[in-house]
């Protein structure tokens, strides 16, 4: 049995109700009943008051869609079950004695709903109150007609904003019932899933294969109308789509060039929000590919089957009414509160800033300068290129297993850009220069902190290249280094090295300190460093999440910036 985050199976609807209303000051409970209604309802006397409902496990629906501007209550059901007679009566009586001017059941067609509703209806007119019944029946899968007729799914959510729109500007029961009545005929839902849902306490009601999706399956898991093997986003929207508007469907939305619709993107509960965000592109570029003009997208979670991944596309067929009721005010707390305007993929960008212009470089001499940096450049890439497989290795102890192919990828961006144009010979030029590379083209933790540590240390050899210069220059990148990236000497990061060889570099400020001498032992000091992190705790990066007792190997990073720091001091 999938794990579930409740406090009793049997207490989970009322539990969530209960969630539901403690946070929102726009909401009360019905004593005694599994009812959510306005905490204004004094604010409905004179106007019709809207009641809609079902079973639980499809939130925010319908609880969320309580609110000025849309329902006035809603009735639940256990998880995926129909609310009760009593129930529906009593939510049909506490409006009534609000002083509402009418009725209207918003009701999803469903056998259990519409008997539960229409038997509430049926003695409420008994006791004399004006009550009316929409049945909503959205669905576009099943392409032969069926004697249960549509199920109701997420569109009714788009009937329960046009309804309590014109609520709102006090339209009578007789117009609100006539104008949600067409709009639902001009409305069509289909969903698509990648996994099933299981009710609190049961297992998952069928299963798909690892490789299977499937096509108009219902709000409680029912099944759909066909299975078949997952496609990419485009392709998936593309094929609900079509089988939406295919005149041969007998449950098909006709759809024309130079229609204007309503489009509603909605999460069954279980997909990622970016996939949402995917999906959601998809759709809008397929409708406008077939001329469709979208005069609103609405994306998100409205009606749910508990943490099924999937997605359902509802499309409603508007004229300028439809969409100002759409537009207007609600403070339902699960209505999107957006900017009003069309959807379209061919919004403009706004144009990114020009660069700054860029200091003129010093000439890239062709002299014995630049023919040096050139061979030492080539032998730090080449150690990196050969070290890739061994740093990888060392990097799945801790990481994620790709320091050596970002260490590659900085060796093969410092290659091309030396064959595009000699590499400048003045140090802080030069150590300018490869900051910008590696930020481009390295990517990952490492490709700033080697951006941080190169331009810091240009800064400090601006028109000096003395020894000291680079003793400086050395410190200089490691404080810039610790400032943003957080680490520390002895944390187990390339950091160790570092500090290690400029702790070396500083006999370069005595005088007369013998240069070949100094660089040698930095370079020996770097590798004992990286050696070092065998035994230290992680206390910065991505290795710090993982036990000490794990990471029986050197840090990566270090390692790598020994193996550099030898290859330019060779």
């Amino acid at each position: 049995v999938p794990k579930k985050l409740v406090t009793t199976v049997s207490g989970c609807a009322d539990d969530a109700l209960a969630g539901l209303v403690a946070c929102n000051p726009g909401l009360r409970l019905l004593q005694g009943h599994r009812v959510v209604l306005r905490s204004d309802l004094p604010a409905i006397r004179g106007r019709v008051a809207l009641l809609s409902g079902g079973g639980s496990g499809h939130e925010p629906a319908h609880a969320g869609y309580v609110g000025k501007g849309m329902l006035t209550g809603v009735v639940a059901g256990a998880v995926f079950a129909s609310p009760s007679v009593g129930s529906v009566l009593a939510a049909i009586r506490a409006v009534a004695r609000a002083g509402a001017a009418g009725v209207l059941l918003i009701v999803k067609n469903y056998t259990g709903d519409r008997l539960n509703f229409g038997m509430a209806l049926e003695r409420a007119r008994a006791e004399g109150a004006d009550v009316r019944m929409v049945v909503v029946g959205d669905d576009c899968a099943f392409t032969a007609p069926g004697k249960a007729g549509r199920r109701g799914i997420c569109g009714t959510v788009l009937i329960h904003k046009v309804a309590g729109a014109l609520a709102e500007a006090g339209a009578s029961l007789d117009e609100i019932e006539k104008k949600v009545t067409a709009a639902a005929k001009v409305m069509g839902t289909l969903g698509l899933s990648l996994s099933p849902c299981s009710i609190p306490g049961s297992k998952p009601s069928f299963q798909l294969a690892e490789d299977e999706m499937e096509l108009g399956l219902g709000i409680h898991g029912e099944a759909g109308v066909r299975r078949m093997k997952v496609l990419p986003a485009d392709k998936a929207v593309e094929t609900m789509l079509k089988h939406m508007t295919d005149p041969s469907n007998a449950s098909h939305l006709s759809l024309t060039p130079g229609s204007s619709v309503v489009l509603v993107v909605n999460n069954l509960g279980g997909l990622s929000c970016l996939e949402l965000g995917i999906v959601a592109g998809a759709a809008v570029r397929c409708l406008e590919n077939r001329g469709i003009c979208i005069a609103r997208a609405l994306v998100g979670s409205f009606m749910t089957a508990l943490e099924m991944a999937g997605v359902s596309l509802t499309l409603l067929l508007v004229d300028e009414e439809l969409v100002r009721l759409i537009d207007a005010e609600t403070t339902a707390m699960a209505w999107p509160n957006i900017l009003a305007g069309p959807a379209t993929t061919r919004r403009e960008a706004v144009p990114a800033p020009a660069e700054g212009p860029r200091k003129p470089q010093d000439e890239t001499g062709t002299g014995p300068g630049t023919a040096r940096v050139q061979r030492v450049l080539e032998r730090v890439c080449s150690t990196l290129m050969d070290m890739q497989d061994k740093l990888n290795e060392l990097d799945r102890g801790a990481g994620d297993g790709d320091c050596g192919h970002t260490h590659a990828r900085a060796a093969q961006a410092i290659r091309e850009w030396m064959r595009s144009r000699p590499p400048p010979a003045a140090p802080a030029q030069l150590l300018s220069a490869l900051a910008d590379v590696l930020l481009e083209q390295m990517g990952g933790s490492s490709g700033v902190l080697y951006g941080l540590f190169l331009t810091a240390a240009a800064q400090s050899l601006r028109g000096r290249s003395d020894s000291p210069a680079w003793a400086d220059a050395m410190d200089a990148g490691i404080e810039a280094m610790q400032r943003y990236g957080g680490a520390a000497p002895g944390d187990r990061t390339m950091l160790d090295s570092l500090f290690a060889a400029a702790q070396a570099l500083h006999s370069l400020r005595s005088p007369g300190a013998n240069l070949l001498e100094v660089l040698a032992a930095a370079v020996r000091s770097a590798e004992a460093a990286a050696e070092a992190t065998r035994h230290m705790e992680a206390g910065a990066g991505r290795a710090s999440y993982i036990r000490s007792s794990r990471l029986e190997q050197p840090d990566p990073g270090a390692v790598a910036v020994a193996a550099v720091l030898g290859a330019v001091l060779e």
